[in-house]
């Protein structure tokens, strides 16, 4: 098991939120193959989109919805600062995660997070566990809770 799933796991577990990590075998690095690989809808499948502040540099991570986009006008507001596409190099050496793999839960305490409140509307959401093929199911509330992730109006 990769070391970027074991740090998923042990975020989950020290938050209190019991997952259960899932290997696809296939690419769940899109929406769409995640949610085909889940056997469930577009919109259950939660993007971790990571930005940065184009003043301070410093990562953002946006929880959206795979059937929304990130409303960036509405997240730079949010975060009092532009944003940026972060490079992928940036984001792997900050948070561990490599694009495609990228998991609310593990991050660094310095990387800001932030979630779709239209996730809430789903009894079941499934999100990046820390490899391209990897995913979990949790509540979206329990996700937010154990991930410290604020919910916001961000997505369109």
């Amino acid at each position: 098991m990769s070391k970027s799933i074991k740090r998923v796991q042990a975020a989950a577990e020290a938050a209190g939120l019991a997952i259960e990590v899932k290997r696809m075998g296939e690419s769940t690095r899109t929406a769409e193959e995640a949610a085909s690989q889940c056997g469930c809808s577009v919109a259950q499948i939660v993007k971790s989109l990571i930005f940065r502040g184009e003043q301070s540099q410093k990562l953002y991570l946006f929880l959206v919805s795979g059937s929304r986009q990130l409303d960036t006008a509405k997240a730079s507001a949010l975060v009092g600062e532009t944003l940026k596409r972060a490079d992928p190099r940036h984001i792997r050496d900050v948070t561990g995660f490599a694009i495609g793999g990228v998991s609310p839960l593990g991050q660094p305490d310095e990387v800001a997070r932030f979630g779709d409140e239209s996730l809430a509307g789903f009894d079941l959401v499934w999100a990046a566990a820390g490899a391209h093929d990897a995913v979990f199911s949790a509540e979206p509330g329990a996700l937010f809770t154990a991930a410290g992730v604020q919910k916001a109006d961000i997505a369109v």
